[in-house]
């Protein structure tokens, strides 16, 4: 006597595969550009804060040496006082920081 047994198979079906597939490029679509462009406004965020923070240690080298620094700051960034770990890159598009000639601003 032969016996019939109706024994599931484990594992997934195609249609379910497909689903969950679809699903996960739907999420993917979303969070992607969200995350490249709260990366870049990060980075912008950190530009402005370097700027300030140079442009403030200028001012602060103009009243105690009573000149302005070199225009490539290269003697700012020699003085620990002002900067110890060195005058920070340009995170947006890793440059050095230069001063306008006649403002002796940052320029961004």
């Amino acid at each position: 006597m032969q016996r019939t047994t109706n024994a599931k198979r484990a594992g997934f079906s195609l249609l379910e595969l497909l689903a969950v597939v679809t699903i996960l490029a739907v999420i993917a679509a979303v969070v992607v550009p969200r995350i490249s462009s709260s990366k870049l406004a990060a980075q912008q965020e950190v530009n402005k804060q370097n700027i300030a923070e140079i442009n403030a240690a200028v001012e602060r080298w103009y009243f105690e040496k009573g000149s302005y620094p070199q225009l490539n700051l290269s003697d700012i960034a020699a003085d620990v006082q002002y900067f110890p770990e060195g005058i920070p890159l340009n995170p947006v598009d890793n440059s050095a920081y230069q001063l306008d000639a006649t403002t002796h601003r940052v320029i961004k």
